[in-house]
């Protein structure tokens, strides 16, 4: 490239350079000063000398979540075309219209695209009005648990450390706000009563924003996006739900970060058994408890039960609670047989005929594809 270069004074730029050097070392000294005694300072946990957030770079963490979660980021306009949404880029919209024209007729005919108008109609061809009404009255708590994700995985983003760390999270915000977004839309497209957050939901949820540091991780990333993962993985095989195999994906990512970011900075021993963080855990997992019955009925008017669902829940998120050093104040076997206990009681009282059953040991999870996804979190490999 030819340029014209313009002349500038070289003892202009000396002591511009010096000017900027004095003003930096006082800036700074001040700031480094105002941190030491606990009065402020830098903000930010950021390293400008190694453009690196303060923690290192930790480059696994990024390739095991960023990297990963950008070749895996899907778009609701190629999942979910009878939604308003138009996120494709133009050479995405231009490749799927070279791959359509080079399907068969059978094949092309197997992959029409629905319009909106043609997703109601198959949601009125596959649904009662009672079962749509189920089928949001069991999705919406976790579309306003989407909202309370996409808050409370921004507000982590300031308190993990390192770039990789960072990167991580700044894909699960990104993610979260998908998720609230085209949940949403999705859910409103059934044209039926969108229901209020329960008690049960509201207390889960603000007990989980307002805990501080890592306790978020626990709260979020292992009890709220483990239920969430539980119940897309329940959902996705239904009719006109299979947009939920995305998310169902997206949620595996974000029930595996705390277990990738604490191998790396591990919680000392007093963070994993102090008896006072361990209760906060419970208080949290309590009104996920209650939540059972209040769905009982909607799960139950799509032959699901609340109970099996329920069971199944508990027992992954314990594991990963445990695995990630999140510990309950009851050892993980004997919550399971605590809450075997109690789900049979329940039932005993609430179904005729009920016959005692190991509902910790059920799993709820359908499709293979689901199965293989949730094996490779919770028999120990993380999702990398």
């Amino acid at each position: 490239m030819n340029v014209v270069e313009l002349e500038t004074s070289a003892r202009a730029g000396r002591v511009n350079r010096r000017v900027e050097a004095s003003v930096n070392r006082v800036v700074r000294g001040y700031d480094a000063a105002r941190l030491r005694i606990g009065l402020g300072g830098r903000k930010a946990p950021y390293d400008d000398l190694r453009y690196e957030f303060l923690g290192g770079p930790h480059d696994g963490l990024r390739r095991k979540h960023y990297d990963k979660s950008m070749r895996l980021l899907w778009k609701a306009e190629d999942k979910a075309p009878w939604l308003s949404f138009r996120d494709n880029t133009p050479a995405e919209r231009q490749l799927q219209t070279m791959a359509t024209r080079s399907l068969t007729k059978e094949e092309r005919a197997a992959r029409t695209r629905l319009s909106l108008p043609e997703y109601k109609a198959l949601l009125d061809r596959e649904y009662t009005p009672r079962q749509k009404q189920a089928i949001v009255n069991i999705l919406a708590p976790i579309g306003h648990g989407e909202a309370y994700a996409w808050l409370t995985s921004a507000e982590l983003l300031g308190t993990v450390r390192s770039t990789g760390a960072r990167a991580a999270l700044t894909m699960q915000v990104l993610e979260e706000a998908k998720h609230f977004v085209v949940l949403r839309e999705l859910l409103q497209s059934f044209d039926v009563q969108m229901p209020r957050q329960s008690v049960w939901e509201y207390m889960l949820l603000e007990r989980v924003l307002k805990a501080k540091g890592l306790e978020k991780f626990f709260g979020m990333n292992v009890l709220v996006e483990g239920i969430a993962l539980s119940f897309f993985g329940l959902m996705s095989e239904l009719p006109g739900l299979e947009v939920l195999r995305q998310f169902h994906l997206d949620e595996s990512r974000h029930t595996a970060l705390p277990g990738n970011y604490l191998s790396e900075f591990p919680l000392s021993a007093w963070q994993s058994h102090n008896p006072v963080a361990c209760m906060r855990r419970l208080n949290m997992v309590l009104p996920a408890l209650a939540l059972l019955p209040h769905l009982e009925e909607d799960m139950a008017v799509l032959g699901l039960d609340a109970f099996d669902f329920g069971g199944s829940v508990v027992r992954k998120v314990s594991t990963l609670a445990e695995r990630n050093g999140f510990m309950l104040p009851i050892p993980q076997k004997q919550l399971l047989a605590l809450l075997d206990q109690l789900f049979n009681g329940y039932c005993s009282l609430s179904r005729p005929n009920h016959v005692r059953k190991r509902f910790t040991q059920q799993d709820t999870t359908v499709g293979e594809e689901a199965r293989a996804v949730e094996r490779e979190i919770f028999l120990g490999a993380a999702a990398g």
